[in-house]
């Protein structure tokens, strides 16, 4: 608990969702306030300073006009999003000023908790930035993703698109600690080297090289010889050319859709012609959340924390420096302009 004297107010910035996007989201959906914090606590509240914020595709998601697995985030409101902060003043057992923390605060630079909402975070143990990622969100979906949707054995071939941001880049990775073969599927030369050189991947295909779905779907055949796990992480055209090279028993996990985030979320594509390659081959198709985990959060880590100690795999961020960048942060996502984790530095 603080025993030092702390501000009455702090200077508080915010960024409020104000429009709902209809196509690609930007800094006219958002309004930026400059406000004031009163430093007042009740018991077990602290204030926590943020010092990374996380931008994440399901922030799209949530902007939809109609119900998804949330219902739309409202107008007039902080932008929702993780924090990994510090806290400046506490009322709290559980928290001393200085404590790095994980939250849920959103997009500003002060925010009022009750300790209850809080995670204390150990920088002795892995990088605080590491619970917005490889031991965050991203890390429990790909890791339950993969390993209990997709079932992967040792020497099947598993198939990764987006394979070079958070997610698909550790699904990836613990499908080679599997025992697969694993293509990624990603946009641009430099990208796909990275798939090759850093992530150690037997294959990478850069979809923006194929202007068709067919001349995409050969060059999968190519490097795959077929499909038995497919983490799909984007959707469209390139979950086009990959559904019929399925093989026998094979497994889809559908983790995103962002492909189709720019505006096709209110009315999405539907897709049923894939359903004969379902039936032919005998396939499942299962859609995943990571919320489905989050009471596995402590078994996940304990198998991927060692990893990330011993620097046994790559957790790459893109950072952006900034908080008046957050909004053209979040639309990087969707120009493909992050390798890894994307991150903004306030």
């Amino acid at each position: 608990m603080s025993t030092t004297p702390s501000p009455a107010t702090y200077a508080n910035r915010q960024w409020f969702y104000t429009q709902r996007p209809t196509g690609r989201v930007g800094p006219e959906h958002y309004t930026l306030v400059d406000s004031t914090l009163d430093a007042t606590l009740s018991t077990n509240e602290v204030i926590v300073r943020a010092r990374t914020i996380s931008v994440d595709p399901y922030m799209r998601i949530q902007q939809h006009a109609r119900n998804t697995y949330d219902v739309p985030h409202p107008l007039g409101i902080v932008q929702r999003a993780g924090i990994v902060g510090q806290v400046v003043t506490s009322n709290s057992s559980q928290f001393a000023e200085g404590d790095w923390v994980l939250g849920y605060t959103g997009w500003q630079l002060f925010a009022k908790c009750h300790a209850n909402d809080l995670q204390k975070l150990d920088p002795a143990r892995a990088p605080v930035n590491t619970a917005l990622g490889v031991l965050g969100m991203p890390g429990r979906t790909a890791w339950f993703g993969l390993m209990e949707a997709g079932r992967p054995k040792p020497g099947e071939t598993l198939v990764v698109s987006g394979a070079a941001g958070a997610v698909g880049s550790l699904v990836a990775q613990f499908g080679k600690r599997a025992g697969c073969k694993v293509v990624g599927i990603a946009g641009g030369p430099d990208k796909c080297r990275y798939l090759l050189e850093t992530l150690g991947l037997d294959g990478a295909v850069d979809y923006r090289a194929h202007t068709d779905t067919a001349a995409l779907q050969a060059e999968i055949q190519r490097q795959t010889g077929g499909v038995d796990v497919y983490f799909d992480n984007v959707g469209g055209r390139v979950t086009d050319a990959v559904i019929p090279l399925i093989k026998r028993r094979a497994r889809i996990v559908i983790c995103g859709t962002i492909a189709q985030y720019d505006g096709g979320l209110d009315k999405p594509d539907m897709g049923p012609r894939f359903l004969q390659h379902m039936l032919y081959e005998r396939a499942t198709i299962q859609g995943i959340l990571a919320r489905d985990y989050v009471h596995r959060m402590d078994e996940m880590r304990t198998i991927i924390e060692p990893w990330v100690q011993s620097h046994s795999i790559v957790f790459d961020e893109t950072i952006v420096d900034g908080f008046e960048q957050l909004p053209h942060a979040l639309n990087m996502l969707f120009e493909g302009r992050n390798t890894g984790k994307l991150l903004v530095a306030v």
